[in-house]
């Protein structure tokens, strides 16, 4: 199967200062990704909202690896999987179907990310999926989903399916596949993200000694649960701006 989107294409609007900013943050999020190793060659997609244009989002170019993003090479898409504008690079077309889904289904989706990190991965193929031995991890304590594999090909139906799956959460375990995290800012989105492969190796690590982990009693787990949640409030507020602060030390080429 060819793993390019085939469609046509819409002529392009001025950028706004928010969708401006928008692009900026999606891709300082590919750098970070890049940056942690978590990245798998080309493949895998961190998905944003356009701000003001309901219906069309932001999403990597299909063909670059995560440390060539930039906020002007980001390919904006519809729902409807037209390209917007002008663009060199195709866009994949699983990626496009699975983001476009869940933020079909999901307003509050501002950004959506996707990995194939190999400590999520091997989480999601552990029958018991996330166990609530750390603190990390108790920050998905009865807020996480799981989708079991059905394979590359993604279709409508199992959109459907994967949406249901993730529910309400703001994170889920793709069954033998990856990670999947949502966010009401890209900022969001990343911290969770990094929150969950921490957990994830947390325990890895824990469990490889063979003997039975050390659980908190399930009164802990709720309360820290709660406490991490933190009345809902956004997340990545403060650490975002350290964030790219590190990134315009690194390579401030994100911004481009």
């Amino acid at each position: 199967m060819s793993f390019t989107l085939q469609a046509g294409r819409k002529a392009a609007t001025a950028v706004s200062d928010a969708e401006r900013q928008m692009r900026v943050d999606l891709a300082a999020c590919y750098r970070l990704v890049a940056l942690y190793g978590w990245d798998d060659l080309i493949y895998t997609h961190i998905s944003a909202m356009v701000p003001g244009e309901p219906g069309h989002f932001l999403i990597n170019p299909f063909g670059l690896t995560f440390d060539e993003v930039t906020a002007s090479n980001l390919v904006k898409i519809t729902m409807t999987g037209e390209i917007v504008g002008e663009s060199e690079h195709p866009v994949n077309v699983t990626g496009f179907a699975l983001h476009g889904a869940v933020h079909a289904a999901r307003p509050d989706a501002v950004c959506v990310m996707h990995l194939h990190n190999t400590a999520g991965i091997a989480v999601s193929i552990q029958p018991h999926g996330l166990l609530p031995i750390s603190q990390h991890a108790l920050r998905f304590h009865e807020r996480i989903g799981y989708h079991d594999y059905e394979g590359l090909a993604f279709s409508p139906s199992e959109g459907e399916r994967l949406v249901a799956s993730l529910g309400a959460h703001p994170a889920m375990l793709l069954r033998n596949h990856g990670t999947l995290t949502t966010g009401r800012s890209v900022a969001e989105a990343f911290v969770l993200m990094a929150t969950l492969i921490k957990a994830c190796e947390i325990q890895l690590q824990a469990l490889a000694g063979g003997t039975p982990p050390h659980l908190p009693s399930a009164a802990v787990q709720d309360k820290t649960a709660l406490q991490l949640e933190d009345g809902g409030a956004i997340e990545g507020v403060l650490e975002w701006p350290a964030l790219l602060r590190k990134l315009d030390r690194i390579d401030a080429s994100f911004r481009d």
